[in-house]
C-alpha cells in the first residue's frame, strides 16, 4: 500500500469514524493502470472459445425489472479477468470461468475521458448484449471526483462539476434504449465526510440518478455502504444511509446498492436494505428495492472487525475450513434471493422476496485492493474455495 494509501486512511479514521470503508481512489486506480476502454480492448477476446460457467438462474418476479431476461456477461478487455482466462487450460480455465463468466457490474470512471464515454458505453453494451438487445447489462458508475478520502478535504470545483454532468450526459445518450442494471458511486459513505457538510457532491448524485432513470429501460441502485458501514450505534446505521440517500435523488432511483467494497453476510444486507427501504417509505419516499454485492462475502467478516494488515485487500481463504477474516467468492448472480443454497434464515428469505431484486456483482475481490491490477494467484484462490 502506498503511503499516500496509508495517510488517507489514517486521516479518515481519526477525523471521521463513519468513513471506516475501502479507499478505491480514482487516483490509485490510474496510478495502478486502471485500462481505459479502447476499441480493441472491448472486442477482445470474442473470437476464443468459451467455456460454459454455471448458468444464472434467472425467476420471473412481477414488476422486478431484473428478473425474466438473460443477463449479458462482458468479454472483452475491460473486464481484467477476461484475458487470464481466454489463455488458461486445464483447471485454471475452470476456476477462472467462476469469475469471468458471470454476470458483473463492471466500472466506469473519470479514467475514461468525456470525449470517450459515450463510444467506449455503447461498445460495452454491444459486448455484453451479443445481439441480443432483450439481455440485461450491469454498469457501476464512480464518476465523482474527488471521491474517499480527498472527498473529505475538498469539493469539487466549478470545473469539475461541469465535466461530470457532461460526461453523465453522454453515458446516458449511448446507454439509451438498452436493458441496463446500474449500481451509482460505491462507497457512498463518503459524501458524510465533505468539508462543511456540503451537499454538492450528493446534489451531482442526485443529478446522474435522476438523468439514468429518465432512461426507458435503466434501472439506478444508488450506493448507501453495507450493513457495517455506516453500522448501528455511533455511526448511526440506518438514519446515516438516509442521510447520504436522501440528497443523493433517491426519489429518482430503482433503490439502494449495498456491500460494494465490504465482506458483509448477504442476511445482515437484506435486514439492512430492508431496514433502509422503510425508512425511505416513512419519508414518503416509497417503492424502492435493493440490490446486493455478493461477489465478497461467500466467507463474510465485519470490516472494522479484520484482523490483516490491509482490510481493502483482505486475505483470500487459504481452504473451505480457514476460520480467520479472509476472503470467498459469494453467491452468484441471480435475481433468485430466497433460493434454499444461500442458507439465509426463514425471515431474512422473506424480507429478500419482498425487497431484494437481486444478488449482483459490483464488487471485484480478485483485484489487488479491489481496484486494479488482476492478481491471477487471488482470483484463483477465491474460486477455489469458494462455498458456491
Amino acid at each position: 500500500m502506498s503511503t499516500r494509501r496509508v495517510a488517507v486512511r489514517r486521516h479518515v479514521r481519526r477525523f471521521l469514524p463513519l468513513v471506516v470503508g475501502a479507499s478505491l481512489t480514482l487516483a490509485a486506480a490510474t496510478a495502478l493502470g486502471t485500462p481505459s476502454l479502447t476499441g480493441a480492448d472491448l472486442g477482445a477476446g470474442t473470437g476464443h472459445t468459451v467455456l460454459h460457467a454455471e448458468p444464472v438462474v434467472l425467476t420471473s418476479s412481477t414488476g422486478n425489472p431484473l428478473a425474466g431476461r438473460p443477463w449479458g456477461v462482458y468479454k472483452g478487455g475491460y473486464e481484467m479477468a477476461w484475458a487470464p482466462y481466454v489463455h488458461a487450460t486445464g483447471t485454471n480455465k475452470t476456476l477462472l470461468a467462476k469469475i469471468a463468466l458471470r454476470p458483473k457490474a463492471m466500472w466506469f470512471g473519470a479514467w475514461i475521458s468525456n470525449s470517450a464515454i459515450a463510444a467506449t458505453t455503447a461498445r460495452y453494451i454491444a459486448n455484453a448484449q451479443a445481439g441480443n438487445p432483450n439481455a440485461l447489462v450491469q454498469m457501476t458508475v464512480f464518476r465523482m471526483v474527488p471521491w474517499e478520502g480527498d472527498a473529505c478535504r475538498r469539493l469539487p470545483t466549478v470545473a469539475e462539476q461541469a465535466s461530470y454532468k457532461q460526461w453523465v450526459d453522454r453515458m446516458a445518450g449511448a446507454i439509451g434504449s438498452a436493458h441496463v442494471a446500474l449500481v451509482l458511486q460505491p462507497d457512498g459513505p463518503f459524501a458524510l465526510c465533505v468539508p462543511g457538510r456540503s451537499l454538492i457532491p450528493s446534489h451531482l448524485i442526485a443529478y446522474s440518478a435522476q438523468k439514468f432513470s429518465a432512461l426507458p429501460h435503466t434501472s439506478v441502485y444508488i450506493e448507501a455502504g453495507a450493513a457495517d458501514w455506516p453500522a448501528a450505534g455511533a455511526q448511526g446505521g440506518v438514519d446515516a444511509a438516509l442521510r447520504i440517500l436522501l440528497p443523493a435523488g433517491i426519489q429518482y432511483a430503482r433503490g439502494v446498492a449495498l456491500n460494494g467494497t465490504h465482506y458483509s453476510s448477504t442476511d445482515n444486507e437484506v435486514a439492512r436494505g430492508a431496514a433502509i427501504v422503510r425508512a425511505l417509505a416513512a419519508r414518503g419516499i416509497r417503492g424502492k428495492h435493493v440490490v446486493i454485492n455478493t461477489s465478497s462475502s461467500g466467507h463474510p467478516f465485519v470490516f472494522g472487525k479484520y484482523t490483516g494488515p490491509d482490510p481493502d485487500n483482505a486475505w483470500v481463504c487459504r481452504s473451505a475450513t480457514d476460520t480467520r477474516t479472509c476472503v470467498k467468492l459469494g453467491i452468484p448472480p441471480t435475481t433468485d434471493v430466497a433460493n434454499a443454497r444461500w442458507h439465509l434464515t426463514a425471515t431474512d428469505n422473506q424480507l429478500a422476496r419482498t425487497y431484494v431484486d437481486g444478488y449482483l456483482w459490483f464488487g471485484r475481490p480478485w483485484l489487488y485492493r479491489q481496484a486494479s491490477p488482476f492478481d491471477l494467484n487471488r482470483a484463483l484462490q477465491l474460486a477455489r474455495t469458494s462455498p458456491y
